[in-house]
């Protein structure tokens, strides 16, 4: 129907339905993609070096790999915001989630982090030469670059409780998370990673 507005106001003047229309089109796709990015997806930027080389930053001498300058090559993300509601998080899944309180005061920066899920509740995590064993067996872990593992000295943490999560970066060696400020509760997940939109090059399911 090339006139909509007709059947409800047919006394307003005809420029008055046009333009009428044209807000409430607009107004429509506003909140389509408001909904959208509150319940259904998200985009997100990776900032630093903690998710490389899987995800790239663009911060010269930071570890990032991805090019700096002017056009800003850090990887842009997409979060799958409502499969959490329908399953369980899995072991190895990139997740974007609300830091706890403990990773301002410890890491100096809090809010939003992009962490790899390595641990899940009733394990008890352990770190030895840089590799990560889960209830005393060694997690396989293929997307860990030999030179960004860490070297501290071994290290267990306490059994996860129900209902937490326990997060590291792929680069060990620069990632501030769970290690450190402990493990988050299932309230602060967002949801899983799945897409990389930016840049061109990057492009791809993750």
């Amino acid at each position: 129907m090339r006139d909509p507005l007709g059947r409800f106001f047919p006394r307003l003047p005809r420029e008055v339905r046009v333009a009428l229309d044209w807000v409430l089109t607009i107004a429509g796709a506003v909140v389509i993609v408001l909904a959208l990015k509150m319940w259904v997806v998200n985009p997100y930027r990776i900032p630093s070096s903690s998710m490389e080389p899987t995800l790239h930053c663009a911060k010269p001498g930071l570890g990032c790999e991805a090019p700096g300058g002017f056009f800003d090559g850090s990887d842009r993300v997409l979060a799958n915001r409502f499969i959490y509601r329908f399953r369980n998080p899995k072991r190895g899944e990139i997740i974007v989630f609300k830091t706890p309180p403990e990773a301002q005061v410890r890491c100096g920066a809090g809010g939003t982090f992009v962490k790899r899920l390595i641990g899940l509740p009733g394990d008890v995590v352990s770190e030895r030469d840089g590799f990560v064993y889960i209830n005393g067996t060694q997690l396989q872990e293929p997307y860990i670059k030999p030179d960004r593992r860490d070297h501290e000295p071994p290290r267990t943490w306490a059994k996860i409780p129900k209902g937490d999560y326990f997060f590291m970066g792929d680069n060990r060696a620069a990632s501030c998370d769970s290690r450190v400020w402990g493990p988050v509760p299932r309230a602060n997940l967002i949801g899983e990673v799945f897409f990389v939109y930016w840049p061109p090059t990057r492009l791809g399911f993750r």
